[in-house]
């Protein structure tokens, strides 16, 4: 994290594995906006990834060593990833996510958790967990609210990549800029949150949650603890890893 004012810089640092979430990221994410959120001196964060993506969705080393966890250490893995994506949507100061490269998974997620997402235009996103029997249950309070449950049925059900013109139509980012003028654009964005009142930054976040009524589901760590230790989900996962089909794909 680097901090210049008023305004601090997240960065997912995991650039070898496209910032792909692990217990050690999510827990570090969380603590940055825990910490963050009680700092009087930020106004506004910047969530970025370091290196060739944004984030490329869950670690899928990890979620296969997972699926052999007991039942309870699976749910409390899956606690401490939807506690990272709280903690992000909670945050009270204004959040601007630099969203570049690939976005997957809980990547779009956590586009859909900032205040602002700006997209490289050339980002591919996806929210690809049904391809490996999984589901994107921890991300869908924050997309269901981003975006609607109609697109968010479309693109959950099947997968499929959409690129960062889809994304703006469909309201999982804001804006979409150009390479050469992504900084700029995600500057912009955090001086027009400057430029208000930090109080009413917060009382309005805190507003538009109460009006779209509870970010989330108590049993979302169970179904996607079910999900993962199932057959299908550890199917989907071991295909993915070495790279073949998986057993219901039309091409295996």
């Amino acid at each position: 994290m680097t901090r210049s004012g008023a305004v601090a810089t997240v960065t997912l640092n995991r650039p070898d594995r496209r910032n792909a979430l692990d217990p050690m990221l999510l827990d570090a994410l969380a603590e940055r906006f825990t910490d963050l959120a009680g700092d009087r001196g930020v106004r506004a964060i910047v969530v970025r990834g370091a290196g060739s993506a944004f984030c490329a969705g869950a670690d899928l080393d990890h979620m296969a060593a997972s699926a052999e966890l007991s039942p309870e250490d699976n749910v409390r893995d899956a606690e401490r990833m939807a506690a990272a994506f709280e903690a992000v949507d909670a945050c009270p100061k204004a959040v601007v996510a630099r969203v570049h490269g690939y976005a997957f998974g809980g990547g779009a997620g956590l586009a859909a958790c900032a205040d602002v997402a700006i997209a490289d235009a050339g980002t591919v996103f996806a929210f690809s967990e049904v391809r490996l029997g999984l589901l994107p249950a921890t991300i869908s309070p924050y997309v269901v609210r981003a975006i609607g449950p109609r697109w968010t049925r479309a693109l959950f059900t099947s997968g499929r990549r959409f690129d960062a013109a889809e994304a703006l139509h469909v309201g999982l980012v804001h804006e979409v800029a150009a390479t050469e003028r992504l900084d700029e654009r995600v500057h912009d964005a955090v001086e027009a949150f400057l430029a208000a009142g930090p109080e009413a930054v917060a009382a309005c976040k805190r507003l538009v949650r109460d009006a779209a009524g509870s970010p989330g589901l108590d049993d979302l760590p169970e179904r996607i603890a079910l999900a993962r230790t199932g057959e299908e989900g550890r199917e989907g996962v071991r295909a993915f890893l070495e790279r073949r089909s998986p057993s219901w794909s039309a091409g295996s």
